[in-house]
């Protein structure tokens, strides 16, 4: 499951906490009883919940389906290269130091003094779920007390208890911190997450969802091919822009950087930024929106599913 959720039940985790705050007892208690269902039991009902039918757990076809067999039966690899801190060692060796964000932190406890030797911006991320993050662009714009009681509150979530995905159970919690991205113009860059499938090969088939304005009021989320053409599909709740964004100049190197960090998986979704015509990565995903993940149209579901193979393993 995927920094960037684009499932309904995964949101920001400030929205969430000032939501939970406004859950009624009953709500609770409804969602306490949720979490004692059977893993398979559990998926399969918010697999219906989201995407309309039951899931095949048994003989999977459909996309979805198998992100859900990879929930729960994931490859042991997929804890420390999903762990947004122990991937960083992965992807220096894959691609090259450059291409990871620089760490400003990473503490073991978030104290006045961290807070006070990080530079005026900066993203504060927790390393062991999705949409876990808070783009600071002027410290004096908020405080150390504001951002200790958001990054408490992410440490007390057991990410697994969302979507059951059971690689997340062994990752510890931790508070980290990056610099900031911008373009030459100030802007923080889309993302791109481009799903690889068949990456042993050398030769993947990958389809880019390219994420605009992602902290503006105006989020996007188009899909593109190893072309750059600009396909009719909607994946997640994003919608898409009216006119496709133009090529990027670096094209190549992004698909490049691609294929070299799917290259030991049948299936990864792997994301990216690329401003200024350069490439920074930005985290691995084996089992993106959970196994829970709309498209429209739905046969897409169905296609993508047959670029996955039934078993994984590295």
């Amino acid at each position: 499951m995927t920094t960037t959720k684009s499932v309904q039940f995964s949101h920001d985790a400030t929205s969430d906490h000032q939501k939970q705050r406004r859950e009624s007892p009953a709500r609770r208690l409804k969602e306490a009883a949720k979490s004692m269902l059977p893993a398979p039991l559990f998926l399969s009902l918010l697999h219906h919940k989201e995407i309309g039918r039951y899931p095949n757990l048994l003989r999977p076809t459909t996309f979805n389906e198998k992100i859900l067999q990879k929930s729960l039966r994931p490859d042991p690899w997929f804890v420390e290269l999903t762990d947004k801190l122990t991937v960083r060692e992965y992807v220096a060796k894959k691609l090259g130091q450059q291409h990871v964000i620089p760490l400003l932190a990473a503490p073991d406890a978030f104290t006045k003094e961290v807070f006070d030797a990080l530079p005026d911006q900066f993203v504060m991320k927790a390393n062991h779920g999705s949409s876990y993050v808070e783009v600071v662009r002027s410290k004096s714009a908020t405080s150390f007390e504001r951002l200790r009681d958001l990054a408490n509150y992410w440490l007390s979530l057991d990410f697994y208890k969302i979507a059951r995905e059971r690689h997340y159970r062994q990752i510890k919690p931790r508070i980290f911190f990056e610099h900031l991205l911008l373009d030459h113009s100030g802007k923080i860059p889309a993302d791109y997450k481009l799903h690889c499938f068949n990456g042993r090969s050398g030769r993947p088939t990958i389809y880019i969802l390219v994420i605009s304005d992602r902290f503006g009021g105006n989020t996007r989320g188009d899909v593109y091919d190893a072309d750059w053409n600009h396909l009719d599909i909607a994946i997640g709740y994003y919608k898409r822009s009216p006119m496709p964004a133009p090529r990027p100049d670096n094209l190549q190197d992004i698909l490049l950087a691609a294929t070299k960090l799917c290259e030991d998986f049948d299936y990864v979704r792997v994301d990216l930024y690329a401003p200024d015509n350069k490439v920074y990565f930005g985290e691995l995903t084996f089992t993106p929106g959970a196994g829970v993940l709309p498209f429209t149209p739905d046969r897409i579901d169905y296609e993508w599913g047959k670029l996955v193979p039934d078993t994984f393993c590295r």
